[in-house]
């Protein structure tokens, strides 16, 4: 297998996992599966392989941009790189749908964290957080 389609089949496993977390979130499927964190422990499996077998002896490291930009310059660690991105993201965005479930938080307004998480990560978890506060406040009434 080429790192290319390791790479195309990662990215579709991970999109079939965010349209659960998005459509799908109280699918039994969905809960035994994304929610649990499963998915993502598939996708950090391939990402272990990845690293133990490509890892070892690879020029760069974390030391500096030039390092990193070194280390990522062979295909399978960019490959692992964007694995542990998915693998992450995802394990976020289950957290994230956990979260309004225990808090009482309609999905519809978590959806749009969901789709940036996905796409931008950290900035989906500060909209999350936003949003979980937010709707907190108005739930307890608190005023600032």
């Amino acid at each position: 297998m080429t790192m290319d389609q390791l790479f195309s089949i990662c990215s579709g496993l991970a999109v079939v996992g965010w349209a659960l977390l998005i459509f799908l979130p109280r699918w039994r499927w969905t809960e035994r599966l994304v929610l649990s964190g499963w998915w993502s422990l598939a996708l950090s499996a391939v990402y272990l392989f990845l690293i133990v077998r490509f890892m070892p002896g690879a020029a760069g490291g974390f030391g500096s941009i030039a390092e990193v930009r070194a280390f990522f310059g062979l295909d399978a660690l960019l490959v692992a790189g964007w694995v542990h991105y998915l693998a992450f993201d995802l394990l976020i965005g289950a957290f994230e749908v956990r979260q309004a479930k225990e808090h009482g938080i309609p999905h519809l307004l978590v959806i749009p964290a969901l789709v940036f998480t996905f796409l931008l990560g950290p900035i989906g978890l500060l909209l999350f957080f936003i949003i979980k506060s937010v709707r907190q406040r108005k739930l307890t009434g608190v005023t600032s």
